[in-house]
């Protein structure tokens, strides 16, 4: 089955209807994004070095979370930065945060204002940055420590995998929302998004692979354009 490009409103429906309509726990799919994503990432560089996740306090924060405890199952040494206060860290990704503290896994929150300095030094270590700030939710622009954090990463010079999409591309039009990272590969979940397809998209989303997360196939299929 090929489901076709979503928009952000579809995502959101997608995500519901599997949670009240056919039962499936958000934490699962959670889990199965982020492994789906560690595997993309370990097949694209079989002998990765440090990894840096940059995540941000909700749902793609989450995906980060899990991408890093798989990342570290396999030998990859890992450290994970929360670019917010704790309390502000909820839902499935203060589960994440909770089970990575118990698995001794390097995370810290980072609050701002964050000296640049800092945040280069930070992804200076890196041999890849997965990008776990912002989803598909965003409508506004980037401001603050994330905009900060957001240049730091693209002036890095390094490799980026970005977690659904690129944090600050609008999902519906592939435009930045005042920035945006700028990606070497995207790892997006059960379809790409409506603005992937935009063209300049491409230039922050690099390489675009498809992460299947467990979403029933009955479901998909009112997402399709034919069936395969």
């Amino acid at each position: 089955m090929t489901v076709r490009p979503l928009s952000r409103d579809e995502v959101r429906a997608i995500d519901r209807r599997a949670a009240e309509e056919f039962g499936l726990p958000t934490l699962v799919l959670m889990e199965n994004a982020g492994r789906g994503a560690a595997d993309l990432l370990l097949n694209t560089r079989p002998h990765v070095g440090p990894v840096v996740i940059a995540c941000g306090p909700g749902n793609n924060g989450g995906d980060g979370g899990v991408v890093a405890r798989h990342l570290d199952a396999h030998g990859p040494s890992v450290r994970v930065v929360w670019f917010a206060h704790k309390e502000k860290i909820a839902g499935d990704a203060a589960v994440q945060h909770k089970i990575l503290a118990a698995s001794g896994i390097d995370q810290q929150e980072w609050t701002g204002p964050i000296d640049q300095e800092r945040l280069d030094a930070l992804f200076s270590q890196a041999d890849w940055i997965v990008d776990g700030l912002l989803g598909t939710g965003l409508t506004r622009p980037v401001e603050g420590v994330l905009r900060d954090v957001i240049e730091a990463m693209n002036r890095s010079g390094k490799p980026i995998l970005a977690l659904d999409l690129p944090s600050g591309l609008d999902a519906d039009s592939g435009e930045p929302l005042g920035i945006a990272v700028r990606a070497s590969q995207t790892a997006t979940f059960v379809a790409p998004k409506l603005g992937f397809a935009r063209p300049g998209a491409e230039a922050y989303t690099g390489r675009v692979s498809v992460v299947e997360i467990g979403v029933p196939r009955k479901l998909l299929e009112g997402f399709t354009d034919r069936v395969s």
